[in-house]
């Protein structure tokens, strides 16, 4: 079984305008509302590819129930500890740029976290758990390694910064930063000539696996094995919400259904580039396609 963990969900409001005035008062010509929150993107792209994730952390409020609703209209599990306080609703404004407004997130008390502390050391452990994304302020910065610490699954983590470092000893199966996070863990300027040495660190750390995006110029991979690079594929950038979300997806699923690494790592990079194509993340029929499409070799050749 496979886990997501989604500590602070979200509402995310898209709002599309011609264009944005600092100061001034805007309207937007569509407005969207969507369930938000790194792990809940990971398990819509996870249930589109036929597998059936369920979603962990914490939940609350009107904005928690339309969260739980929007979930179960497109029937993926979720067993939410259900908090007292209001989950978020962040902005993502779209116009000839995109500007988002996150929220902290609301507080969660002692009674809370030992609740959702027990859903974890549940988990049996042969389950994969799939952690991303921030943590409600109330929690503390190092919370995800209670999590670890409860229980000692396979997992990933998708995290920004150098914070990256703290969790690579608990052998995460994927990291996945991409070239400006890396800068950032590792305080130095990563191009072509260093980008491999300090992607292996990663792995050399602990990270059984790493996956680097590059941006417009595809990604790397990373493996005691294996060092691969995908490149990339050509296409117009509709939304990039969710694009990393659905790598981390589609490789734990490619791993999970028993595809060597280097075809998890091609699906990955055809669900992180096909959720990046449409509004949405991808489904299941353009993942395919645009996989048709990626062409993945050894570093360097």
């Amino acid at each position: 079984m496979i886990y997501t963990l989604t500590l602070n969900p979200s509402i995310d409001y898209i709002m599309k305008l011609d264009s944005f005035n600092d100061g001034a008062t805007n309207r937007s010509y569509e407005d969207k509302k969507f369930p938000g929150g790194k792990g809940i993107m990971v398990s819509k792209l996870l249930k589109n590819l036929g597998e059936n994730p369920i979603n962990l952390g914490f939940i609350g409020g009107f904005t928690g129930d339309f969260i739980i609703e929007s979930l179960r209209k497109l029937h993926i599990k979720e067993e939410f500890t259900r908090i007292k306080g209001q989950s978020r609703i962040n902005v993502k404004l779209k116009y000839d740029a995109e500007t988002e407004i996150n929220a902290g997130g609301p507080n969660i008390s002692e009674s809370e976290i030992n609740s959702f502390l027990e859903k974890i050391r549940n988990i049996n452990s042969d389950g994969i758990l799939i952690i991303s994304g921030s943590i409600p302020q109330s929690l503390g910065s190092d919370f995800y390694k209670k999590v670890l610490e409860t229980n000692k699954l396979d997992f990933t983590i998708d995290i920004a910064g150098w914070e990256l470092l703290d969790y690579l000893n608990y052998k995460p199966l994927l990291v996945k930063p991409n070239i400006d996070e890396l800068e950032d863990i590792f305080g130095t300027k990563i191009d072509e000539n260093n980008i491999i040495i300090y992607a292996k660190k990663l792995q050399e750390l602990g990270a059984k696996n790493v996956i680097v995006s590059l941006g417009k110029d595809g990604s790397i991979f990373v493996s005691d094995e294996m060092i691969l690079k995908a490149k990339p594929i050509d296409g117009k950038l509709v939304n990039s919400v969710g694009a990393g979300d659905s790598m981390v997806g589609g490789f734990v699923y490619g791993i999970k259904n028993g595809l060597s690494k280097k075809q998890a790592y091609r699906l990955a990079v055809a669900s992180g580039t096909a959720t990046a194509f449409s509004e949405d993340i991808a489904s299941k029929e353009y993942i395919y396609k645009i996989l048709e499409k990626v062409e993945v070799n050894e570093y360097g050749n």
